[in-house]
């Protein structure tokens, strides 16, 4: 209930704050010497001399039938079927960014509390600071420039012919038998990876550190390393389940901020994805776009939460969802 009231709310934010911006999709497509009749009668035509909430209500009532509307630079082409065809690429991005930064994260997180105040530890959170501060477009530039011998843009080789009915290049390929493209699809996915993975694996490992110190200090740990358990066994079986809440807790959230993310990733990496897709929108102000984008990102991070949520029993079964 409660997640289905926040994703029409960020809805209606997003659908008003568009449209309270000063870009005007009529002027950015005739040109700024448009006659202003001809913008009168294009903005009549699309409805966008309304009220706002009037429509709003049009846009969720078109929402309700499974519409959300055509491309207003481009005529013809339905935002439906444009999503549908670029999300798989940005979930294909996100889950690869995600597999890095998770176990990664987790892995420094816990070298750094077992070892505190050591090298490790100093290691590890000093390159999850620089991490988190380097800004992903900026980073993905020098990866570019670094790793010369990698694709520069794309998902597989030009001119491979090979057409993904799911859109899911990276398992079809390994479906079909095509290892020779599921290798390229690697090769061409591991930069924008690496890129993207950065500032949650960061994110992660500061969670990972703080939650295992507290743990390790609390005294059924200290009772177990007393009675001559192996100190991994002891950590890695006894401390880590008890502190996996709060990092299920930022790991779920930084799936949502993946696909934000993603934005630059994608722009810088030539990627043709839904990050692609939402930045060609904003720079020409196409409603229909940036609010089908829009839905399609807080959906996720809507769902990612709950999935959270629920999987809190899973974790520590003392938690009892009413």
């Amino acid at each position: 209930m409660l997640a289905g009231i926040t994703l029409m709310v960020a809805l209606a934010l997003v659908f008003i704050t568009v449209r309270l911006l000063p870009n005007n999709p009529v002027l950015a497509r005739m040109g700024q010497h448009a006659v202003p009749d001809k913008v009168a009668e294009e903005m009549a035509k699309q409805g966008w001399d309304r009220p706002v909430l009037e429509q709003l209500g049009g846009f969720l009532a078109n929402l309700a039938r499974g519409d959300l509307g055509e491309s207003f630079f481009h005529p013809g082409e339905h935002v439906t079927d444009e999503l549908l065809r670029r999300v798989p690429a940005t979930i294909e991005l996100a889950l690869a960014a995600f597999c890095i930064a998770l176990p990664l994260g987790i892995a420094a997180g816990i070298a750094a509390a077992v070892w505190r105040n050591g090298i490790a530890d100093y290691l590890c959170m000093s390159v999850s600071l620089l991490g988190v501060s380097i800004p992903v477009f900026f980073l993905g530039i020098c990866l570019l420039e670094i790793f010369t011998g990698f694709p520069t843009r794309g998902r597989l080789p030009t001119g491979s012919g090979f057409e993904a009915a799911s859109g899911f290049v990276i398992i079809e390929t390994l479906l079909r038998g095509r290892i020779d493209l599921f290798f390229a699809a690697l090769k061409h996915i591991f930069l924008p990876a690496i890129a993207l993975s950065t500032i949650p694996l960061s994110i992660i490992a500061r969670v990972t550190r703080s939650s295992m110190l507290e743990v390790l200090s609390s005294d059924y740990v200290r009772t177990a390393s007393a009675k001559g358990a192996n100190w991994w066994q002891v950590v890695l079986r006894h401390a880590l389940p008890n502190a996996s809440i709060p990092i299920a807790n930022v790991a779920g959230f930084q799936i949502g901020q993946l696909l934000t993310g993603a934005v630059l990733t994608e722009t810088v990496f030539s990627w043709p994805g839904l990050g692609r897709y939402l930045f060609d929108a904003v720079k020409d102000s196409d409603y229909a776009s940036i609010q089908g984008g829009a839905l399609v990102l807080v959906t996720v991070f809507v769902a990612a939460n709950l999935i959270v949520d629920l999987s809190y029993v899973w974790l520590d079964p003392r938690i009892r969802l009413e």
